[in-house]
């Protein structure tokens, strides 16, 4: 089972691969356990300072969960719910990563692969990416979780309108709804991706993790408390701001420390 979803280290950067590549990376229940544990795995090392989602290969992040299994695995609501209660939490390991996370998109990104991407920071893809989630054709729902992550990211008409309709979405237009970060030659994916990871893993590590915490919170139309407003302050007093002011200064990259 550990192979089906990949974990390979350059550095700080981690990179993680749904690897079925004769499913084009379809996820199955097995996959969907795996990378909530491997995400988890990566969050809770802090040596790594960004993560990059891939699909193995170069035709598809994932046409979503392999629809084979459902006949077994979710024929009834009582399986379905069951289901969920994997895929959920490996839903939540990716939104809930504390470093930064970039989806690399080769090819197809369909149904639960646009919901995983879409819980990433950054969605990196090629002219010939398709998006969609085509759920209608199988009768069958998305849940909250899924959906509130489609309408946070994109808004409720533009998610009501990816599944209303079930089309697939090329990739510039991904792009102008918001559903994409970058558009690129599909050549090009590769290495834009993992250069935008060294742009991110070369920043101060804890000022990713407070911005990321931040942009979140801004969502939640509560008012700020006081201890939340302190700690817009907080990275003044640690040693990596007096790295990055010092590196200014001098005119010399930072290296910062995650102190």
């Amino acid at each position: 089972m550990s192979d089906i979803v990949l974990v390979a280290r350059d550095g700080d950067i981690a990179t993680v691969t749904l690897n079925r590549p004769e499913k084009l990376n379809a996820l199955n229940l097995a996959m969907w356990q795996r990378l909530g544990e491997t995400m988890r795995e990566v969050a809770a090392d802090a040596t790594i300072r960004c993560v990059v989602l891939r699909g193995a290969g170069e035709r598809a992040f994932s046409p979503g969960a392999d629809i084979s299994e459902f006949v077994t695995a979710r024929a009834t609501p009582a399986q379905a719910e069951a289901y969920a209660e994997v895929m959920y939490p490996a839903l939540s390991a990716v939104r809930d990563c504390p470093h930064p996370t970039v989806a690399m998109i080769h090819g197809l990104c369909v149904g639960a692969g646009l919901e995983i991407v879409s819980l990433c920071d950054l969605r990196i893809c090629g002219r010939s990416s398709r998006f969609g989630v085509p759920i209608q054709r199988l009768g069958l729902t998305m849940g909250y979780p899924e959906i509130a992550a489609l309408i946070e990211l994109v808004g409720r008409p533009t998610a009501l309108e990816i599944l209303l309709e079930g089309r697939l979405l090329e990739a510039d237009e991904a792009y102008e709804k918001g559903l994409v970060t970058r558009v690129v030659p599909d050549e090009e994916v590769t290495a834009e991706a993992l250069a935008a990871a060294r742009r991110i893993a070369d920043g101060a590590p804890l000022v990713h993790r407070w911005h990321k915490k931040f942009a979140r919170r801004c969502l939640d139309p509560r008012p700020l408390s006081p201890e939340e407003r302190a700690e817009s302050f907080a990275a003044c007093a640690t040693e990596d701001y007096q790295i990055g002011i010092r590196a200014f200064l001098a005119k010399e990259k930072p290296r910062f420390q995650g102190r």
